[in-house]
């Protein structure tokens, strides 16, 4: 999903409301206009200030209707479809003000307001709606919010796409290359061709590729984070969810590797930048305390943010990309490297990539209570604001531990890491790294804002209980 997508949907919203507001706004001055009252004389009084707020109220009502109805679904749909459920969603948010008016005839007494203000507001609506796809055409010839694809297939289908991709950069897809087949030597050739160019997508467009090659493709648009999207055909066991689209006439079915996709990426973020502001306003006092008591406790910076070297620390983040990560310092500086050496054997997660020291005699006095009581972890809540991190989600890996994932590992990385997740209510250290992932993974597939309320519940509980490593 392309943030440009994101931002014209979630723009929809403000949008339609000015609109309704603008529309009621219109049919009002119509109405108390000179040329309009010298045909019908006002015999009502309605004040302008009292008619905004009811004006205002009916706006609300309108938009929950309006996405009741489908209007702020992400996936752009044919204008006419739009105009259509823009007309059967203003007619019920008509149907809504007849029946207020019918329960509290004192609302006001002007039908001629009603009825103009639904016309002009299926009117404005429209031309606003047309305005957005509009500049969404536009910003696809500058190759903005453009869908970089690749196709799989030598079938029909494959040159009917091709074709109407490039016959104009208002599709807003380009394709970047076609592949016939997915051996394994198309695979290798794709994995390198992708370190030179951006991909979002792969499209199998031949549904007479063998079961091998087709399972191999999902798994390689698995691995490298790319929206795997395919025709007339299935993936079996596979598939989890999708989502069915037609383009020039072929049906283009898109497994979704993740619930948390348009509208939910969208409320996740605003419930991440509002509750990560607000802990970061409870917690100030801790944040200003740790940081004095690090400095008075050892030699050093408040903060983790360089390797031994005097390098940036980075961690891996969503889809691979790697940003930089700063956390309270609980070890002595320039001991970093030590857990790949000296202490090599004492690491507890030896199952897999991850170290995590017993009895780590890095760490400094102060540096063992926050790590106890995950203080040193509060700064994270700056990453999450920035939009780097989440508050729930898997954890952020660094990125030697990552180049030692096996496939199946990556799917963690299918979304922003977080400062807890399921695994870290469920065992956090205690668990092994091939349990993490199956737990991180099912949180990536049934994600729901439920879930990352009941996850964050219940960190306070799995602070407080003991673990192997400190």
């Amino acid at each position: 999903m392309k943030k440009s997508e994101l931002f014209f949907s979630f723009l929809l919203v403000p949008l339609d409301f000015i609109m309704i507001i603008l529309a009621g706004a219109t049919a009002y001055y119509i109405r108390f206009a000179r040329f309009t009252t010298e045909i019908r004389p006002v015999v009502f009084n309605l004040p302008f200030n009292d008619y905004l707020k009811i004006l205002l109220f009916i706006a609300l009502a309108w938009l929950i209707i309006f996405a009741l109805a489908g209007l702020y679904a992400i996936k752009p749909k044919r204008l006419a479809k739009e105009v259509y459920q823009i007309i059967l969603a203003c007619s019920t948010g008509l149907m809504l003000i007849v029946v207020l008016i019918f329960l509290r005839r004192e609302l006001f007494d002007s039908r001629f307001i009603v009825l103009a203000g639904w016309i002009i507001a299926i009117i404005y609506i429209s031309i606003a709606r047309s305005f957005i796809r509009l500049l969404q055409k536009k910003l696809y010839k500058s190759g903005i919010g453009v869908h970089k694809v690749v196709i799989v297939g030598a079938s029909k289908s494959a040159d009917i796409l091709i074709h109407y991709f490039s016959a104009g950069k208002i599709s807003g897809y380009e394709v970047l290359k076609r592949f016939p087949d997915f051996s394994l030597e198309t695979a290798e050739e794709l994995a390198e061709f992708l370190k030179g160019k951006e991909v979002d997508e792969i499209i199998q467009s031949d549904p007479n590729l063998s079961k091998t090659e087709i399972l191999r493709l999902y798994d390689f648009a698995d691995e490298y984070h790319l929206t795997f999207k395919y025709a007339a055909d299935l993936l079996g066991a596979k598939v989890l969810k999708t989502e069915v689209r037609e383009i020039a006439g072929i049906p283009i079915v898109e497994v979704k590797k993740t619930s948390l996709d348009g509208w939910g990426r969208i409320v996740k973020r605003i419930f991440d930048i509002f509750n990560s502001a607000l802990l970061i306003i409870l917690t100030s006092p801790v944040l200003i305390l740790t940081a004095i008591i690090i400095k008075l406790d050892s030699y050093g910076p408040v903060f983790f943010s360089a390797r031994d070297d005097g390098n940036p620390v980075y961690r891996v983040g969503q889809g691979g990309k790697l940003f930089r990560y700063f956390k309270f310092r609980s070890m002595t500086p320039g001991t970093d490297n030590m857990r790949y050496d000296e202490l090599a054997e004492k690491n507890l997660r030896a199952d897999g990539p991850m170290v995590k020291i017993k009895n780590d005699p890095r760490v400094t006095r102060f540096g063992r209570f926050i790590r106890r009581w995950s203080i040193d972890e509060l700064a994270e809540f700056f990453l999450v604001f920035k939009g780097d991190m989440s508050l729930v989600g898997p954890r952020p890996h660094l990125p030697e531990e990552v180049a030692k994932y096996e496939h199946h590992h990556k799917k963690v990385l299918t979304l922003k890491p977080g400062i807890t997740g399921l695994a870290q209510i469920s065992g956090r250290s205690d668990l092994s790294f091939e349990e993490e992932v199956k737990l991180d993974t099912y949180y990536i597939e049934n994600w729901s804002l439920f879930l990352d309320l009941a996850i964050l519940l219940k960190t306070p509980i799995a602070v407080f209980k003991n673990r192997k490593a400190e």
